[in-house]
């Protein structure tokens, strides 16, 4: 007998590698419904518009993508109030909300998590990330604590974490005294084709706030006049491009078909971030280019060096321009960064997890 399954995710307002996480499983469990806190159809993927998605009570106020954080305090309420009795599975993708919600004691709960919650456990970096006001930051600051409580004991009524790397393992292991199977992300490989017609430039896909420490990259390509473009935006946009050179293009918001052909004809993608995983590095081999990025946390265990990359080991862009200087991008072999980013693909992904799910369903049911 298959197992009656409910997807849960923190919230759906955004378009990132979270949702589309939860996009792979859903095809993996298409009857599921998906339990969320808020959804907005407007501002996240559009494939979640047709899918049975049940949002928590919170959606019935005035929450929107600009203030939603506000509500952080009834978040667990939220998760706690779902009722999941009728199902024998559930999956629950969480950096943050959606670990809490309480099952049966006959339910297996699976947790994918991409990583324990910032606001409990790195609120510093928290606070640059969501890129925050002085009010929001006085408001979390004030709540942590319990948050933080919260997100404790929630971590204890999940029967099996799936991290999305060893950095984020560590950390549950760290933060909750949970182990954790590691299963990476999905990425979509079969959005990106390699091209041989390559431009002069390099190029860097980011969010533009501090913590992704473009700035390194601005610096290192003011001092080396070599072409740079970069994709994306944030409330360090501003500072950024008063820092930038002449050879320094912002593009701003691309869309996805034209981010594909700017990777694949790039000379090599940069990567300055510290990130828990990292996606860019590797959509950037699925479209046949290196990756040159800082060495550390997830770019470990996504970049071989040598082989899809390379990578600069202090983070100056004394350090990074001299990689860019010393790194010969003809070396690499299209083929071959496209062969490493396959092993990451959404079927390897679904696949994992498929195996994952179905060992321990049958532990449980035996």
């Amino acid at each position: 007998m298959k197992p009656r399954v409910a997807l849960v995710h923190d919230y759906l307002v955004d378009t990132g590698g979270a949702e589309r996480v939860v996009l792979a499983l859903h095809a993996l469990y298409p009857a599921a419904p998906i339990f969320t806190s808020v959804f907005d159809p407007q501002t996240t993927f559009a494939e979640f518009r047709p899918l049975d998605v049940r949002p928590s009570f919170l959606q019935r106020l005035p929450v929107r993508k600009s203030n939603y954080k506000f509500l952080l305090p009834l978040f667990p309420l939220a998760f706690e109030s779902f009722d999941l009795a009728p199902f024998d599975l559930v999956i629950s993708s969480a950096s943050a909300f959606a670990k809490g919600v309480i099952t049966a004691h006959d339910t297996a709960h699976v947790c994918y998590c991409h990583t324990p919650a910032r606001f409990a456990w790195r609120l510093p970096e928290y606070v640059a990330q969501e890129q925050m006001g002085h009010v929001k930051q006085a408001f979390i600051q004030l709540i942590v604590h319990y948050l933080r409580g919260w997100d404790f004991a929630a971590a204890q009524r999940v029967d099996h974490f799936v991290a999305n790397s060893q950095v984020t393992a560590r950390r549950i292991a760290k933060n909750y005294r949970r182990a954790a199977v590691v299963i990476p992300p999905p990425v979509q490989v079969e959005a990106f084709t390699p091209r041989a017609d390559l431009g002069d430039y390099y190029l860097i896909v980011s969010r533009l706030a501090p913590y992704k420490r473009i700035e390194l990259a601005v610096q290192a390509f003011n001092a080396l006049r070599l072409p740079l473009k970069i994709v994306g935006a944030g409330t360090d946009a501003a500072r950024l491009q008063k820092m930038a050179a002449p050879n320094i293009e912002f593009l701003g918001h691309v869309p996805f078909a034209q981010l594909g052909e700017l990777y694949a004809r790039a000379r090599a993608i940069i990567f300055p971030g510290v990130e828990d995983f990292g996606l860019v590095p590797l959509e950037a081999n699925a479209a046949g280019r290196p990756v040159i990025a800082f060495a550390a946390a997830g770019a470990l265990e996504t970049v071989r060096a040598g082989v899809t990359g390379a990578f600069f080991h202090e983070p100056t862009a004394q350090a990074l321009a001299a990689t860019v200087q010393a790194t010969d991008v003809t070396q690499f072999d299209a083929r071959v960064l496209r062969q490493h980013a396959e092993q990451f693909s959404v079927a390897r992904f679904q696949e994992r997890i498929a195996q994952f799910v179905e060992t321990q369903w049958r532990a449980r049911a035996t």
